[in-house]
């Protein structure tokens, strides 16, 4: 066990990275056994985002990440699923609210330069 203060924290914070870690890789093991059992649309894009969070989070190398997507799309693509039209989703149309016209601020007054 450490005595230095700061390497009590670097254990701490190890400890707590590692359980985040295995959770992001038992997620993405599970995602990716759901799509080889039952290759659907919905698991196909599950799968993807799952890998595309352990990139994120640096669980996995990004090129790991690019061959395993090629494989699941190849998977998919083998079971005669279309992952492209099932997974994307048209976002509802956002209205914007009218815009308030700026303020406009009077100009600050000069202080005449101090002499020395």
């Amino acid at each position: 066990m450490p005595i230095i203060k700061s390497a009590k924290k670097r254990v701490r914070t190890a400890r707590k990275a590692a359980i985040r870690n295995s959770k992001t890789k038992r997620s993405l093991r599970e995602a990716l056994k759901v799509l080889s059992a039952k290759p659907a649309a919905q698991s196909h894009s599950s799968a993807q985002s799952k890998l595309d969070l352990a990139v994120k989070k640096g669980v996995i190398h990004k090129n790991k990440a690019a061959r395993l997507k090629k494989q699941a799309a190849a998977k998919a693509k083998a079971a005669g699923v279309k992952p492209g039209k099932a997974a994307a989703k048209k976002p509802a149309p956002v209205k914007a609210a009218p815009k308030k016209p700026a303020a406009k601020k009077p100009a600050a007054a000069k202080k005449p330069a101090s002499k020395k």
